[in-house]
This record gives C-alpha cells, structure tokens and sequence, in this order.
C-alpha cells in the first residue's frame, strides 16, 4: 500500500492495535530487502511491520536497487570508508520528509498506542532513522541500528538532549568493508553521552544482519514495546 509519498509492505494486521515497527533498508537494496525479517524477529502478540521502499531508483548499474540518496560507492571504496562525520549528505533532507510523512500516515493508519512505535534501519536506513528521530518530536519506544553509522554530526549534537533517555539498539560488523566499525563505535559513545541507552551488539563479519544481530533486535523489541 501507500503511506506518505512511500509505497510499503506490511505484514501483520493493518487492522490490529499492536506495535508498529518501522524498518528502512540500505543503499542499493531492492524495496523489499528487510521483508523477511518480519519472520523471524521476535516481537510481541500483533506487531505490524512496516517496510517503505526508498525512492530512487538507481537503475540497472545498480541491478535495480533503491535508495534513500545517492551514495558514491567506488569513491568512499577507495577511501576506504572514510568520510567526515560532520558531513550532510545532499538528499537528506528530502529523504527525512518522506519518512516524517510515512510515519504521519503509520499514526492515522495503523494507530499504534502511545510510546509502541520503533523504528530503525540498515545501513543507509539506520543513518535516516537516526536523523529523522533527532529532528523531531514524534513519540518512540526505541530506535533500531543496524550498520550505521555517524553523519551531520554537529547538527545531530545539538538535537541529542531532546531524546535523552530513548533506548537505542546498535550493531556493527568488526570487518565491515563499507563503513568502519570505529566510526560506529565512535557513534555509540556520542548516544550514551547523551543519555541514550544503547544496546550495542558487535560482530565478527561484514555488512550484514547475522543471527546474533536478529537475536539481538529481538530481545530489544520484546523490551521496549512492553512485553
């Protein structure tokens, strides 16, 4: 269906009153890469999922991949990941008012209860969902990081201490060849300086969602929505 200007999936009761969770896949990801998660991620009795798909379409170079902005991969490749943090990617903006919208049609369409939303992402989705919660005020029960990383660093330190106290799950691939695991980390330490409690969950491997990752989200969804 459509929520905002996003076509999503969502599977779960449209209908229901339960939890709603909110995931944003990664650059170059196809719209439905996180679908499956819905499988296998615990969560409590009649949470719906909700999964937008990003609203470019890289094209054919890119096998029909999606994403939130577009990302130089063969250049942040031959600078081996590195970007400085305080960076505002061109597009952001754009891609936070989509999300802010989307989650404006969660509210009056699937209607979850105060304080049951959570939403998150992997890679480039993380990073949005990060974004998108630190500029606005919009009610969440926790936040779900899965590879991101740190961007618009100034600007997002000035927006921490409003979500002083939002839990916060973070993980990150120790091997990760696309975006340092420091970085990362470096990010985590910022969270829990401001208050926010994090679940961080290292791994050894790359860019990816291992068993321990879903374990992980699991466990943190069962805790923040209550059950």
């Amino acid at each position: 269906m459509r929520l905002g200007e996003l076509d999503v999936q969502i599977v779960g009761p449209v209908g229901g009153k339960g939890p709603v969770v909110v995931l944003l896949h990664g650059f170059r990801a196809p719209g439905d890469d996180l679908v499956s998660l819905a499988r296998v991620l615990r969560a409590p009795p009649g949470t719906r999922f909700v999964f937008p798909v990003a609203p470019i379409d890289l094209g054919r170079a890119y096998a029909g991949g999606r994403a939130w902005w577009f990302i130089d991969l063969e250049a942040r490749m031959r600078a081996g990941g590195r970007r400085d943090v305080r960076e505002v990617p061109e597009g952001l903006s754009q891609a936070r008012a989509l999300v802010d919208g989307l989650l404006d049609d969660v509210a009056r369409t699937l209607a979850p209860a105060e304080g049951q939303l959570v939403l998150g992402g992997f890679s480039q989705g993380a990073m949005l969902a990060l974004d998108v919660a630190l500029r606005s005020d919009r009610a969440l029960a926790g936040l779900v990081l899965m590879s991101g990383t740190h961007l618009a660093a100034d600007e997002w330190a000035a927006r921490l201490p409003a979500r002083r106290g939002l839990p916060v799950f973070m993980s990150h691939g120790r091997d990760d060849e696309l975006l340092p695991f420091a970085t990362s980390e470096a990010l985590r330490d910022v969270l829990t300086a401001a208050g926010l409690p994090v679940t961080w969950v290292p791994f050894g491997g790359g860019h990816g969602i291992p068993e321990r990752v879903l374990e992980g989200v699991g466990d943190f969804l069962e805790t923040t929505l209550g059950q």
